[in-house]
């Protein structure tokens, strides 16, 4: 079973003009653990005193998913989050040419040193240590080799693939993590930017060559368009890869308001999974499928993220749509009445852009009976 390693309490909070406050942090971190994530990172403890309390408290929550903290690739970072407490860390750093041109002035032996240095450090504290591999996806095969070689060396644990950038398409990820899985050297776990709206798919791809472990954000919340989805992989993993994973509607919803109340996001009434418009076939085919069979155009139960089919009265309706709602107030509607209705129906909802709603449907009916 793949492990969902969410960073909503990181990741998600680097994105631009969002700040949790301890409370918020609290409770996202309950729902999470609640909803089931396997493991949560919640945050820099080399941020600052308020940081690291933050952290200390999370730890004092005693929930069940594992919790790690993100750091640099640096001693201070290391002791930053032992002085917290924490038994897992993520520690990070660059291995594509670009981003070791930046920041180790292109310098391969002074990465490897550290890594060394810091991981070695870590590992004889007992902790957990994933690597995170920055900028993975422009870095070469032969040089990750060598970094996942040596940290497994040093008693490293995981070895995190970042597509930093989100430029791998869902092909190319699955080649590249299935060379690196066919060295085992460390399990790999996925992090996916959605630069290009692959962020989901990428993650999957990974998983499918063997990787064992996705970042996620609730709500895809993160730097610039943001990371994998932990609602709709979650779903996705119940779904599409058969995980025994049980999802409370009440929940995933609750999760999602909190989140984006949080962010001050809006959510679009499309989103996968929780938006609110998801489960409304105005369609006049897919509406008349859907009263025929409910599972005619939902690849799963309305009910289970909390929301309801419906069927809208707008400019696709058909007949069957119109018919639907009048029986619903105890009215037997007459065929030729309701094909003639249609394209009024069509005019009015064409000129002001909104549907009907049922009492105007009603109204309609009504004078079309008295023609």
């Amino acid at each position: 079973m793949a492990l969902i390693n969410d960073t909503t309490l990181r990741d998600g909070e680097q994105a631009p003009y969002v700040a949790f406050n301890t409370e918020e942090k609290l409770r996202i971190a309950t729902l999470l653990d609640a909803c089931g994530a396997d493991e949560l990172e919640i945050g820099i403890a080399a941020m600052g005193v308020k940081e690291r309390d933050d952290i200390k408290e999370l730890l004092a929550l005693g929930l069940k998913a594992r919790m790690m903290t993100w750091n640099r690739m640096k001693m201070e970072d290391l002791d930053a989050s032992l002085s917290c407490g924490i038994k897992a860390v993520d520690l990070s750093i660059p291995v594509s040419d670009l981003l070791i041109d930046v920041k180790f002035g292109g310098s391969k032996a002074k990465v490897l040193s550290e890594l060394e240095r810091v991981v070695t450090s870590a590992t004889r504290e007992g902790l957990f240590v994933c690597i995170g591999g920055e900028d993975s996806s422009r870095g070469s095969h032969e040089f990750i080799k060598e970094v996942m070689e040596l940290a497994r060396e040093c008693g490293a644990s995981r070895f995190r693939y970042c597509d930093t950038i989100g430029v791998m398409t869902p092909t190319q990820t699955y080649t590249a993590i299935k060379s690196l899985c066919d060295l085992n050297l460390l399990p790999i776990e996925m992090h996916t930017h959605n630069d290009f709206g692959l962020a989901n798919a990428n993650a999957l791809s990974g998983i499918d060559a063997g990787a064992i472990s996705m970042n996620t954000t609730v709500i895809g919340l993160g730097e610039r368009a943001g990371n994998a989805s932990f609602e709709q992989i979650l779903m996705a993993l119940k779904h599409l890869y058969g995980e025994a994973r049980p999802i409370d509607a009440h929940l995933i919803r609750n999760l999602v308001q909190t989140v984006a109340a949080a962010a001050n996001v809006a959510l679009a009434s499309n989103a996968p999974v929780v938006g609110e418009n998801i489960f409304a076939h105005e369609s006049g085919i897919h509406a008349s499928g859907m009263m025929k069979d409910s599972h005619a155009y939902e690849p799963y139960e309305a009910e289970e993220v909390g929301l309801q089919s419906s069927f809208p009265i707008g400019k696709h309706s058909g007949s069957a749509t119109i018919s639907y709602h009048l029986a619903r107030m105890g009215i037997t509607a007459d065929t030729g009445i309701l094909r003639d209705m249609l394209p009024k129906i069509r005019e009015i909802v064409t000129s002001r852009k909104r549907v009907l709603d049922i009492s105007e449907l009603k109204s309609l009916y009504q004078d079309a009976i008295c023609i």
